[in-house]
């Protein structure tokens, strides 16, 4: 290694440790800031999300050190990690039954006083004032208007303002119990006055106050139809042929010309379509859960490494951001572990004289492939080219079209996951972001084609947020929040390459 490598090195190395640092102090910061005014609760939920990222954010900042652990350290460090986390579950169930129960006896009391203070001093004429003359002209007839005012009340939600919108209206007042409690009573209600005819949506309005807005069930998302079914089932088979294609060219031919040689490319295919089959089943197993219906996949053909995976639309209405973000969450998160199990499986059975000989660049392309590489292989990462397992190119597939998927923009996985955490407006921005990265990393990198399909789909695809859910105003808990962002720092690390400075002191090419 000559000087200017050196120097390199020892630059290089500390951004890299500086940034791994300020990345997870700010994580940590903005949750510990989220739950401290929930007192107890809120601090335990944190220290949950804080044992859950731990293990990963002390092996990469490890790694990006120079200091590698082993297998049996990684294991250690996960056990700790589900022993300890669940240990604050079980805390934070037996002090937390109590509290909500406090809380909401509370918040239940100030209504009724504020309601009362309310009806005291104000006279019939401001009360007629504050609920202004609805509109000659309204999408819902008056009669059933009447009936639909009906469902609202001083503990759930006080409506001092009617407004048409759509096929429905827009009532704007004052949310009087908390999101959940007041959507129950007042979509039972609905339903015990007119059946299946309406829904109702309790979202943030413009002004960012909450809102409740009553459209027609007709406007539910509609099933696949038959030109659909047929579209998908024409993406199917260019999928399975792309992926045929791939593995082939893996393999050192093109099948295109030699097609006779597709039995040897078959079982890697097969394999391919196990890590994309995982996916959507976790989708479909979670949605199925949440009663919620899931189409059936479009799957994305893709020359260089098979398939995108599949585009996916919800087939009836969410009924809160949680709902949004387990079927998100779920698929990913099945790909993923199935992918990381082939990979490591791999990586175990690689040897000299394996299948596949690789050059260590390879290994380079990811923080995640190549740190859990160095991890197994160890000082075989230091030749220049490695003798690997079909199944560490396998694991490394599913890897990248797992984490493709988490890119946090529109309705992709990771949007979805992005839109149940934190909201629409920041959903709309990352998706932005994500699209002008995508865009940058295509014009940086133009030998890589990858990134401009991947934008292109998103820009005329996948660039739209997702329909509110029913209940827009209940966030998910700081476990789902946790695990989301648990799911893009992966993401991240597995799509972002290694420096060559930091790869060389790693050992990674020499």
């Amino acid at each position: 290694m000559n000087a200017s490598e050196t120097t390199a090195i020892a630059t290089g190395t500390p951004l890299v440790i500086i940034l791994i640092l300020i990345v997870a102090a700010a994580i940590l910061i903005w949750g510990f800031n989220r739950a401290k005014p929930f007192g107890k609760l809120g601090i335990l939920a944190w220290l949950q999300s804080l044992v859950l990222m731990a293990p990963w954010l002390i092996f990469f900042t490890l790694f990006a050190a120079g200091i590698y652990v082993n297998i049996v350290g990684v294991l250690l460090l996960l056990v700790v990690s589900v022993a300890v986390y669940i240990y604050l579950g079980r805390q934070l169930r037996s002090a937390g039954q109590d509290a909500m129960l406090k809380e909401r006896a509370a918040q239940r009391l100030k209504a009724f006083n504020e309601s009362e203070s309310t009806s005291q001093t104000e006279s019939p004429a401001a009360t007629t004032e504050s609920n202004p003359v609805v509109p000659e002209i309204l999408p819902i007839p008056e009669a059933e208007l009447a009936i639909l005012k009906g469902i609202f009340s001083i503990d759930t939600f006080f409506a001092t303002e009617t407004i048409p919108y759509q096929e429905g209206a827009i009532f704007k007042g004052n949310l009087r119990s908390d999101p959940d409690t007041a959507y129950a009573k007042m979509s039972e209600k609905l339903k015990t006055a007119f059946g299946e005819k309406y829904r109702l949506f309790l979202v943030e309005g413009t002004e960012e106050r909450p809102i409740v807005i009553i459209l027609p069930s007709t406007n539910d998302p509609q099933p696949m139809s038959l030109a659909q079914k047929n579209l998908a089932l024409v993406l199917l088979v260019a999928t399975i042929a792309t992926s045929l294609e791939a593995i082939g060219l893996l393999l050192g031919f093109d099948l295109s010309v030699q097609w006779q040689r597709y039995t040897e490319a078959l079982p890697l295919t097969l394999g391919l379509w196990g890590i994309l089959a995982a996916h959507e089943i976790g989708h479909q197993i979670i949605a199925k859960r949440h009663q919620v219906r899931f189409s059936l996949p479009f799957f994305l053909p893709n020359w260089q490494i098979g398939s995108f995976g599949a585009i996916s639309r919800f087939e009836s209405l969410l009924p809160n951001r949680s709902a949004l973000f387990d079927i998100a969450f779920a698929g990913p998160a099945v790909g993923g572990v199935v992918s990381l199990m082939i990979l490591f499986i791999g990586l175990v059975l690689s040897h000299p004289g394996s299948f596949f000989q690789l050059p260590t660049q390879f290994f380079q392309g990811s923080i995640l492939i190549g740190s859990l590489a160095r991890v197994v292989l160890g000082d075989e990462l230091q030749q220049s080219i490695v003798d690997i397992h079909p199944l560490v190119v396998l694991g490394w597939l599913g890897l990248v079209i797992n984490a493709l998927n988490l890119l946090p923009a529109g309705q992709l996985d990771g949007g979805r996951i992005v839109q149940a955490i934190y909201g629409r407006k920041i959903a709309r921005r990352t998706t932005i972001a994500t699209l002008i990265v995508l865009g940058i990393v295509a014009l940086i990198n133009p030998s890589n084609p990858i990134p401009l399909y991947w934008g292109v789909v998103i820009l005329f695809l996948q660039r739209d947020l997702e329909r509110p859910s029913l209940n827009e105003l209940s966030e998910p808990d700081d476990t789902r929040a946790a695990w989301g962002l648990l799911a893009l720092f992966l993401m991240l690390a597995t799509l972002i390459p290694l420096t060559p400075s930091l790869a060389g002191r790693l050992g990674i090419g020499g």
